[in-house]
């Protein structure tokens, strides 16, 4: 794939990769989305109506309900 390159250990296993992000920065936006994601898996949950009132509340937006 253009605009990729894999770097090799001694033993020529791939252990890094080089992204052209003017080709393909769009993957690297994904690729980073789900690591955070990744990381943040086991942190506390928040519903959405719990959100949308702590916003309302800091006066940053009304919030239509549905």
């Amino acid at each position: 794939m253009k605009g990729v390159q894999y770097l090799v250990d001694e033993d020529g296993e791939r252990t890094a990769v080089v992204i052209d992000l003017r080709k393909h920065g769009e993957l690297w936006e994904d690729f980073y989305d789900r690591a955070v994601a990744e990381a943040r898996k086991n942190e506390p949950r928040e519903s959405l109506d719990s959100v949308k009132k702590r916003i309302a509340g800091q006066g940053g937006m009304t919030v239509e309900a549905k």
